[in-house]
This record gives structure tokens, C-alpha cells and sequence, in this order.
């Protein structure tokens, strides 16, 4: 009975209540005095890592890399984690990426030393392909599995960039227990690349090199954005040794990770009309009905 009702959701159409507010004017795009030509502080250099802690890992230790940053040369609003005035959550509905279903979240966080002072700290947020629902497609990516992303923001006292590391892989479904997909670090990043690019077709993963580039715009809410992408190495390392689902992420000689990030800036090169205006979306009372009966029918341990 449940699982008819839970069909029956997830195909009727579910109104929204937006209620239009006024965020505080735009900030102006700036730069750190002390931070690297890059835009980021190398984390290596302080004691970081670019591979996450997984909790409950076997053997333990294991991390996922963190393959994407979007650097301090970025439009320092997007860089603010807020929907409103063209922040970094509307930058991600842009391209097909939403916060988590219905705002809830459960299960383990994974953690990320970004070398700022700040130690290992637990993700700010996890962000999901909307399957192009941007209400509720991440729901679907929650059950179904698709390509997702965890965020954090090096802001700490010993290197206070403001630039956002992202680390990003494609899943399976939750009955499978969300583990990623073969060569998913790497998918995940190119395709989460593609789409912020808004290429035509899909990155071509096994030819992305060092210095590969990648430009484009997308827009969402009145906003519309630019994009550009550089692929670079030497912050990851060319390996399947310490990362976590190693042994079907990678296989047929091809490394769990190729060793590549992408170096991501982003520019705001249109605004609505009325500068600072955003929206709020409310779930209607079937929204919650729906995760009710998601929440119900798998363990909270695999959200």
C-alpha cells in the first residue's frame, strides 16, 4: 500500500508557495589581499588533504576525493551559500543541482581538513542532480542515485580564501546503498563540469588532461552565469590507494582516481531587473507525505 501511494506522489503534480523577499544589495567582486594566484589555498601545504574521511570505512581510513573548487576569483556572491542574490544554491539550480530532499538529511557526514586552521570539519552541505525538478528531482536522485556533490568553504584563520572544495561522484540507487558507480569520482566531476559549462555534449572523462578547459553560461531565477573550468594535477595523486569503494570504483586499468581537479570561476553576467530579489519555496503538505514514505520504506543509515 505504501509503495502504490508513494507511485502515486511522485506523479502528481505538486503546486509550490514562493514567497518573493528582498536580501541585502549585491556584494561587489573582491580579492583576498593574501590568497595564490589560483584563487585557493593549496591544502596540502598545512596539513590538509584532498581526500575526505569516510566514517565506517573498511578497511578504515578510506576517503573520496575532493575533484572540484570553485576559486576566490569566482563573483564573491557566488560564493555565498544562499539562493538569494545570485548565491552559490541558485548558481547549482542553474545547472540541474539541488540542496538535499526537502532540506532533510540524514546518515553519516564526511569530513575535510582544507589546511585553514579549521581542522576536519563535516560537509556544509550535500547538493543533488534534480533530475530537472528543482523542488523535489532530489528526492528522485536520493532513491533512484545520479550524480551528486559535498561542499565546503576554506575559511579558516591560517587560510582564509572564501574558495568552495567540492567533492563530487555519481551513485547508485538506495537500494544499493548509494555506492558509487565504476570510475564515478571522475564521471561525477566531469558531468557536474559539463552541465555548469553547459557543453552539448558529454566530457569525454578518459581524454581530460592537465590544462584541459571547458567555458560556458547557464541561468536560473533571473541570473545568469559564466563559467570557466581548468583541469589541473598535482593536488590529487593518479591512484585506487586509500579512496573509498576502490575496488569497483576502479579496475580494467583504470585508477579510482585519474588525479585531475577542476578549477572552476565563476562570473554573474546578468541580473534580474530588480537586483536582490530571490524566492522561497515552500513543499506543499504531499511533499512531506513524500519523504515521509521515503524515510519509512529504506534504514536512515543509507540517506
Amino acid at each position: 500500500m505504501a509503495s502504490t501511494l508513494l507511485v502515486l506522489l511522485l506523479c502528481t503534480p505538486i503546486p509550490s508557495l514562493t514567497t518573493h523577499v528582498r536580501g541585502p544589495p549585491p556584494g561587489p567582486l573582491h580579492r583576498r589581499s593574501n590568497v595564490p594566484p589560483e584563487g585557493y589555498f593549496d591544502p596540502l601545504n598545512n596539513g590538509g588533504s584532498m581526500l575526505t574521511q569516510v566514517p565506517g570505512t573498511f578497511p578504515a581510513g578510506l576517503g573520496e576525493p575532493i575533484n572540484v573548487i570553485i576559486s576566490e576569483d569566482s563573483d564573491s556572491d557566488v560564493l555565498k551559500n544562499q539562493e538569494t542574490d545570485g548565491g552559490m544554491l541558485n548558481y547549482f539550480l542553474s545547472f540541474g543541482y539541488a540542496t538535499e530532499c526537502l532540506g532533510q538529511h540524514s546518515g553519516d557526514d564526511q569530513a575535510a581538513n582544507l589546511g585553514d586552521g579549521n581542522g576536519y570539519l563535516n560537509e556544509t552541505a550535500v547538493i543533488r542532480w534534480d533530475y530537472g525538478d528543482p523542488q523535489l528531482g532530489s528526492c528522485r536522485e536520493t532513491i533512484d542515485g545520479g550524480a551528486h556533490f559535498r561542499i565546503w568553504v576554506q575559511n579558516g584563520n591560517e587560510a582564509d580564501s572564501g574558495a568552495v572544495f567540492v567533492a563530487a561522484s555519481y551513485e547508485e540507487s538506495l537500494a544499493d546503498e548509494h555506492d558509487i558507480i565504476y570510475n564515478g569520482y571522475n564521471l561525477g566531476r566531469d558531468w557536474m563540469i559539463g552541465n555548469a559549462t553547459n557543453q552539448s555534449s558529454i566530457i569525454p572523462t578518459s581524454n581530460v588532461t592537465n590544462q584541459t578547459t571547458y567555458n560556458g553560461q547557464t541561468s536560473f531565477g533571473g541570473y545568469t552565469y559564466e563559467t570557466n573550468v581548468k583541469y589541473i594535477s598535482g593536488l590529487l595523486q593518479n591512484t585506487s590507494q586509500g579512496i573509498n569503494h576502490y575496488l569497483t570504483v576502479g579496475g580494467n586499468g583504470v585508477n579510482a582516481v585519474d588525479g585531475l581537479v577542476a578549477v572552476m570561476q565563476v562570473s554573474i553576467v546578468e541580473r534580474p531587473a530588480t537586483s536582490g530579489v530571490g524566492h522561497i519555496s515552500a513543499p506543499s503538505v504531499q511533499a512531506w507525505l513524500l519523504f515521509a514514505l521515503v524515510a519509512l520504506s529504506f534504514p536512515p543509515s543509507l540517506f
